[in-house]
C-alpha cells in the first residue's frame, strides 16, 4: 500500500479532513499531522514540530503533498501576518530538498498561494490595520495594476496618488515586504520544480480579481513558468482550500496510470463564459485548470466518458451572481430566464439511467448549494444516484472538490479490484457534502447569520462568549435539515455527531456523519483510522 504524507494548508476540515477522506476510500494510505501541532486561525502551527514529523515520515513515504504556506508560515492566515526574514523563509523551504535527499524516491507535490487582497475592511484574517484600511489596500492594488499597464484614467491616477500618500510608511513597509517575501518563496519553489525536487506545483489565486496585486504577481509568475519551460509541471489558477484534494487526485492518477476522460455539461448556455465571483477568468477556463491539475482530460462526448460533470452555472458573473445568503426574489432575472434547472435535472436523470457516472458541480450560487436545484433532485429521486457533489464557498473550492472525488470514484467503477471500504467511504463523503454545502451553507448559516445573531448583538465572525450556545443551535437546525431534506437515503438514516465551529465563527462547520445502521461514517473518524 503506497504511503502519502499530507501537510495541509490549515487545520479546518476542508483542508485537513477532505483529502484524508478521499485517500481513505482508495488503496493508498495518507498520514496527516496531529491537530495539536497545527495552528488555530491566526495562531501559527508549530513549524519546527511539523518539520520533525516530516523527517520521520519521509523515510517510508512514496509521495508528499505539501502546503508551502504551512511549511514556512504555519498556515494560510499566518502567511498574511508573519514577520520572518527572507533567510528564515528560504531555510524552512530547504527542508524539501533535505527530504528528497533523505528519500530520493519521494515524489513531492506542492502548492504555494499568491497572497490574497480582500476588498473589505476586516482584520479577522489579516493584519490589524486591515480593519480600517483594507478597502484602500485593495483599491491601491487595482490602481497600481492599471497604472502599470497604462490603462488608468486621469481620475484613477489621482486616486492612486491620494491612497499612496494616505498610507503610513509603517503600513506600507509591513505589507509590501511580506508580499515580496511570499512572492520570492514561490519563485524559489519554481526553481525546485526545475531542479526536480518538486514534481508538480500549483500556485492558487486566493480570492483574486481582474486587477490587483495578485494579478500583477500572477503575470510575473506565468512569464517565469514559461521562460523556465515548466508549463507541464506548474499550474496557476483561482483556488485555495480545495488544492489538497486536487493534488491527491493527481497523485492517485499517477500511481494508477489513470487518465480519466471528463465531459462537461452546463445548466446555462452562457455558463461557460461568465467570470465567477472571487475569480479572474471564465468558468470554462477555470474548469479546464481543475480537471487538468487533478489528472483528467476533457472530452466532448456525453456518452463515452469516465465522468459526466454537470455544472450548474449562473448566466451572469461577478457582482450579479447570487450568494446563498441572498433571498430568492433578489436573484438576477437570468436565474429564471437563462438557467434551465428543469432541463438540467431531466438530463441528469436521463444520463444516470443510461449508466453514466454523473458528478454535480453546484456553482450557480456562491457560498453554498442552490436549494432550488437540490430540492428538485431530491424530489425526483435523482440526488442519491449522483456519484459526487460539491457546492461550497467559491467556484474553485467546489470544482476542485467534486472533480477529485469523481475521478477517484470513476476509477473504482471500472474493472479494477474494489477496496472493501471504497463504496461506504465514498458515499459518506458525498452525504457530508450535501449536509454541509446545502444544509449548512445555504440554509442553517443564513438563518444563524441574519436572524439569530442580530437578536443577540453578535456578528457571524465574532460570537464572543456565545460559541457553545450558537453551536447548539447549529446542531439543532442541521439535524432538522437532514430530517426534512435528506429523506430517501438508500443506506438508512443520516446521523450527525461532534458538530462544532472550527474557528469560533459561523463561516465553517465541522461534524462527523453516520447512517443509522452504522454502515457509513465520515470526515473526522474514518474506517481506516479505527482499524489502525
Amino acid at each position: 500500500m503506497k504511503k502519502v504524507i499530507y501537510l495541509p494548508l490549515d487545520e479546518r476540515p476542508c483542508n485537513l479532513r477532505y483529502p484524508k477522506m478521499l485517500a481513505d476510500m482508495t488503496d493508498m494510505t495518507m498520514v496527516v499531522p496531529n491537530k495539536d501541532i497545527l495552528g488555530n486561525m491566526k495562531v501559527a502551527a508549530k513549524v519546527s514540530a511539523l518539520h520533525d514529523w516530516l523527517r520521520e515520515e519521509a523515510f517510508t513515504a512514496n509521495y508528499l503533498i505539501v502546503s508551502i504556506d504551512m511549511l514556512l508560515y504555519g498556515g494560510i492566515v499566518p502567511s498574511r501576518l508573519h514577520k520572518l526574514s527572507m533567510e528564515q523563509c528560504m531555510e524552512r523551504l530547504a527542508i524539501l530538498q533535505e527530504l528528497k535527499s533523505q528519500n530520493p524516491n519521494l515524489k513531492i507535490y506542492g502548492y504555494s498561494l499568491i497572497m490574497r487582497v480582500p476588498a473589505y475592511n476586516s482584520s479577522e484574517e489579516e493584519p490589524d490595520y486591515y480593519e480600517e484600511i483594507g478597502e484602500k489596500i485593495y483599491r491601491l492594488g487595482w490602481l497600481t495594476d492599471k497604472k502599470e499597464q497604462n490603462l488608468a484614467t486621469e481620475s484613477e491616477l489621482k486616486e492612486f496618488v491620494q491612497i499612496t500618500e494616505s498610507l503610513s510608511d509603517e503600513v506600507k513597509n509591513d505589507y509590501f515586504s511580506r508580499r515580496m517575501k511570499n512572492f520570492s518563496v514561490t519563485k524559489q519553489a519554481l526553481q525546485m520544480v526545475e531542479d526536480n525536487t518538486i514534481e508538480y506545483l500549483i500556485i492558487p489565486l486566493d480570492d483574486n480579481s481582474e486587477y490587483g496585486f495578485t494579478a500583477i504577481e500572477q503575470r510575473q509568475l506565468v512569464i517565469e513558468v514559461d521562460t523556465r519551460s515548466l508549463l507541464d509541471q506548474v499550474a496557476i489558477y483561482p483556488g485555495a482550500d480545495e488544492i489538497g484534494c486536487t493534488l491527491f487526485s493527481r497523485v492517485f492518477c499517477v500511481e494508477h496510470n489513470y487518465t480519466p476522460e471528463i465531459s462537461v455539461r452546463y445548466s446555462s448556455t452562457n455558463g461557460p463564459f461568465i467570470i465567477p465571483r472571487y475569480e479572474d477568468r471564465s468558468l470554462s477556463e477555470s474548469i479546464k485548470s481543475h480537471i487538468t491539475a487533478a489528472g483528467g482530460v476533457i472530452v466532448a462526448d456525453e456518452k463515452e466518458n469516465d465522468v459526466l460533470l454537470m455544472v450548474h452555472a449562473s448566466a451572469v458573473g461577478q457582482k450579479h451572481m447570487a450568494e446563498s445568503s441572498h433571498p430568492l426574489e433578489s436573484r438576477h432575472r437570468t436565474y429564471s430566464s437563462e438557467v434551465n434547472i428543469r432541463e438540467f435535472a431531466q438530463a441528469m436523470k436521463h444520463f444516470i439511467a443510461k449508466g453514466r457516472n454523473v458528478a454535480l458541480a453546484d456553482v450557480a450560487i456562491c457560498n453554498g448549494g442552490d436549494h432550488s436545484l437540490l430540492q428538485l433532485l431530491e424530489k425526483q429521486g435523482t440526488l442519491y444516484e449522483i456519484m459526487a457533489y460539491a457546492g461550497w464557498n467559491t467556484n474553485g473550492n467546489t470544482m476542485g472538490t467534486v472533480v477529485s472525488h469523481a475521478i477517484i470514484s470513476s476509477f473504482y467503477k471500472k474493472d479494477s479490484p474494489l477496496p472493501p471500504l471504497h463504496t461506504r467511504l465514498s458515499r459518506a463523503f458525498f452525504y457530508a457534502r450535501l449536509v454541509e454545502d446545502w444544509g449548512y451553507q445555504s440554509i442553517v448559516r443564513k438563518y444563524i447569520s441574519y436572524q439569530l445573531l442580530p437578536e443577540l448583538g453578535l456578528t457571524p465572525r465574532f460570537l464572543q462568549n456565545q460559541v457553545p450556545q450558537i453551536t447548539e443551535k447549529v446542531s439543532t437546525l442541521l439535524n432538522s435539515f437532514v430530517k426534512k431534506n435528506l429523506t430517501k437515503v438508500p443506506e438508512g438514516k443520516i446521523m450527525l455527531e461532534e458538530i462544532h465551529l472550527p474557528w469560533r465563527r459561523v463561516f465553517e462547520v465541522g461534524f462527523t456523519i453516520s447512517v443509522k445502521d452504522g454502515e457509513v461514517r465520515s470526515l473526522n473518524l474514518s474506517e481506516k483510522e479505527r482499524e489502525n
